[in-house]
């Protein structure tokens, strides 16, 4: 007559449910938190490409062998202007690049000052229009060879929400000059600027 043992096996059907159901929030955080970071780096290249385009733009314009012709900073409606071609570089990557804020400074808004203190005088533009020359906000710094060069600067801030909101969501790694949270929404502000000198 022969003796069977007793299997010793467990039953092991719901370890793996009990797995799967520790391991998915962790699983999730990880795909979240790398979709926003992707968008923040998306956005953060963009924006530091089209204000270098523009200021490109406002130092060589559309300059033929015969005439050097300098573009005007706006309005953003103009094709011919460095806020139109700043905005244009934005527009398909950035959602609604209308609603950043363009500062451009440039030679052909005219110089404050005189010698070495001469500086570009500068016009703040949205996407409905472009603000008189002034001195703008922040001011450009002088050119340390002025009047021999000419500082010509382009600056973009732009404000967005992340694709998927909320401080678990990679908001709480970025620091709070970038991204703050204010009544449950989150709200990301980059800034990027450009300057380059032109021999006048």
């Amino acid at each position: 007559m022969r003796m069977t043992k007793p299997s010793l096996q467990r039953c092991g059907s719901g370890q793996s449910l009990l797995e799967t159901t520790l391991l998915l929030p962790l699983l999730l955080l990880l795909i979240l938190n790398a979709v926003n970071f992707g968008y923040f780096i998306l956005v953060a290249l963009n924006l530091a490409a089209a204000p270098r385009s523009g200021g490109q733009y406002s130092i060589l314009g559309f300059s033929t062998p015969a005439v050097l012709v300098l573009p005007p900073p706006g309005p953003p409606g103009s094709t011919m202007s460095v806020s139109y071609l700043t905005y244009q570089d934005m527009t398909g990557a950035l959602y609604q690049p209308s609603t950043a804020s363009l500062q451009v400074c440039s030679k052909i808004l005219g110089l404050n000052g005189s010698g070495a203190s001469q500086t570009s005088r500068c016009s703040t533009c949205t996407g409905s229009g472009c603000s008189a020359a002034g001195t703008g906000s922040p001011a450009p710094n002088p050119d340390p060879e002025s009047p021999s060069f000419v500082l010509h600067r382009v600056d973009v801030t732009y404000s967005f929400r992340p694709l998927i909101p909320g401080t678990p969501f990679g908001i709480a790694l970025l620091p709070s000059s970038i991204c703050a949270s204010s009544g449950g929404a989150v709200t990301c502000t980059f800034h990027r600027q450009i300057s380059m000198r032109a021999m006048d």
